[in-house]
């Protein structure tokens, strides 16, 4: 048992580490300066207070992007340091983001230990590589984000931090072979224990979907199916569920072998734009494939969040949490006694509000980020839950999760054609959203995303936003101007919210302009990109008459785009004539 003792490092602030929604993102090289990894570190543990973090086990595991072996070695070394008692390790470094929150909650150590919190290491969708991005963030006992309670308070102390504490003596622990570690320091015996990456999360999976009727969708000849890793560590789960558990063939899994520093070169966003081998698998896009299968989906990086595809049809994120949401009870066993509650973000269509109003359900608009959805879940006030953003997820863990949106789909799509399987004619991906339309009305949906933005012009663009709200007769007035054929804007504010859990506040989550006939523009500045800032631009139009909710979503939205543009003089303050992104 090697022994170490702890070294204190002077240090000083560096600037800049606030954590966003989703904790620190900043590309590798601003991480790989001397003392930044260290000093947020610290600051966390400072944040959390000796006497939780003295005896605690802490999960330390991620996507596997650049920079995490090391980053890993060095919280293994600083918990060590802190008086953290043990240190939890997915093989080789590797756990998703809804695997780490499943891990937090559900395992339980040879020694009877329970997990007292997290740090992943993820930028999420963001890409990987030397010169791309890095990330880490903590999660809480519950299994979720820290609380802006805490994050706030990591970056005070991050401003004002003077030393930090290492292990000195302690050497690298071998990640990529399973067993505990042992080693004695100044508070006693520490132990890094390195576990199997995928069985806790599996083992879950299996307690809430019914494998054995979403297997006999699978494996039934009328069926077919591809799924997309993208190359991150969803790829690390994707063979063990969809062929060992479920019976897949291996060549429905695409881009499934882990890549992680870079993640094959490619962007693990799962969207229509860098999801193009999918895309053009499901007979969309530029070159599609003249026999695409039935389902398809796709993870990020971290696999928190999916996206779902029919034959040549994209379900949207905001229609894909309302149809789960609609079918939950029937076709998932887990939610056979009913739903808590639905929540969604407030950037995200309100396709969700429609169902609850219909099913007489508890719902709840939250600002952008998990951790709000936590709050109402740990109340018992929620159990499914989504964000336009490609992320959907339940109450069994507290943080979105992508494969479980995939089992969610393939549950509906099971319960629709328990009877079909047969030679009966499949109820399609395509069938079941078009008559959730048909039932609920559709809502047309668009999100228009403004990259690496120089950072004052965006702040600009939204005080101009927030200012032209103090007249809602002018802007109805400019609107006209505008496109005589939209309709007046009802109501304009700036997006707060008090949470009924805690009766915290947050303010400034997105300006808003509701419409009279249900339709929404948001414009919202996001905080998961690394450098520059990043203006999202969501429309939206809610059609109730069936015969009109087929059109092309570019054409029904076309005249609110427009305003859009016009209203916020987007190229005028950015001085881009188009989008990175539409999704």
């Amino acid at each position: 048992m090697a022994n170490f003792t702890v070294n204190r490092v002077e240090t000083s602030p560096i600037e800049g580490q606030k954590p966003g929604t989703s904790g620190l993102r900043k590309k590798v090289k601003v991480f790989t300066q001397p003392h930044y990894l260290h000093n947020f570190v610290q600051s966390t543990f400072n944040a959390l207070s000796a006497e939780n973090v003295k005896g605690s086990t802490l999960v330390v595991s991620g996507d596997g992007r650049y920079y995490s072996k090391d980053a890993i070695q060095i919280i293994i070394k600083m918990a060590a340091a802190n008086g953290v008692r043990r240190v939890w390790v997915g093989q080789n470094g590797l756990l998703s983001t809804p695997a780490v929150s499943a891990v937090v909650r559900e395992r339980v150590g040879a020694d009877g230990s329970k997990a007292n919190g997290a740090f992943i290491l993820t930028a999420s969708h963001n890409p990987g590589g030397p010169n791309e991005d890095f990330g880490i963030k903590y999660n809480m006992g519950n299994g979720g984000p820290a609380p802006e309670g805490i994050t706030d308070k990591i970056f005070e102390n991050t401003k004002t931090i003077k030393e930090y504490f290492i292990a000195e003596g302690l050497p690298d622990v071998d990640i990529s072979a399973i067993g505990v570690s042992n080693f004695s320091g100044p508070d006693g015996q520490f132990d890094v224990d390195v576990f199997d990456s995928s069985s806790d999360y599996v083992k879950l999976m299996k307690s809430i979907f019914d494998f054995q009727s979403i297997q006999k969708l699978i494996t039934s000849p009328q069926f077919s199916f591809c799924y997309d890793a993208l190359h991150g560590v969803a790829g690390a789960y994707a063979k063990r569920i969809f062929v060992e558990e479920l019976g897949a063939k291996e060549s429905s899994l695409l881009n499934c072998v882990p890549k992680q520093e870079d993640f094959g070169g490619g962007h693990p966003d799962p969207n229509l734009t860098y999801a193009k081998e999918l895309v053009a698998r499901m007979g969309l896009g530029k070159n599609p494939d003249s026999n695409p299968p039935e389902f398809g989906a796709a993870a990020d990086g971290d696999a928190d969040r999916n996206m779902i595809l029919g034959k040549r049809f994209f379900v949207t994120p905001s229609d894909s949490v309302a149809i789960i949401a609609a079918n939950a009870v029937q076709s998932i066993p887990y939610f056979s006694s009913g739903l808590k509650g639905v929540a969604r973000s407030m950037p995200t269509s309100a396709a969700l509000d429609v169902v609850a109003k219909s099913l007489n359900l508890k719902f709840f608009e939250v600002p952008t980020g998990w951790k709000f959805f936590g709050n109402l879940m740990d109340a018992g006030l929620c159990s499914v839950c989504g964000e336009e953003s490609f992320g959907t997820g339940s109450d069994h863990i507290r943080e979105k999760d992508g494969i479980w949106a995939v089992l969610a789909w393939l549950s509906i799509l099971a319960h629709k054609n328990k009877d079909n399987l047969n030679g009966g004619t499949l109820v399609t991906v395509e069938d079941i959203v078009k008559q959730h339309w048909a039932t609920f009305g559709r809502h047309y949906y668009t999100r228009y995303d403004y990259e690496n933005v120089d950072a004052g012009a965006a702040k600009e663009l939204m005080a101009h936003l927030v200012k032209l709200q103090s007249s809602i007769s002018d802007v109805n007035e400019t609107i006209k101007g505008i496109r005589s054929d939209v309709a007046n804007v009802a109501s304009a504010d700036e997006f707060e919210y008090k949470d009924p859990v805690d009766g915290s506040i947050s303010k400034h989550q997105g300006i808003r302009y509701l419409f009279e006939d249900g339709s929404r523009l948001v414009f919202r500045l996001s905080g998961t990109g690394s450098e520059g800032a990043t203006i999202r631009l969501y429309i939206e139009q809610y059609e109730k008459d069936s015969s009109k909710t087929g059109r092309d979503s570019q054409e029904a939205l076309a005249p609110l785009v427009e305003v859009a543009l016009k209203l916020s003089k987007m190229q005028e303050f950015t001085g881009r004539s188009a989008p990175t992104v539409i999704t």
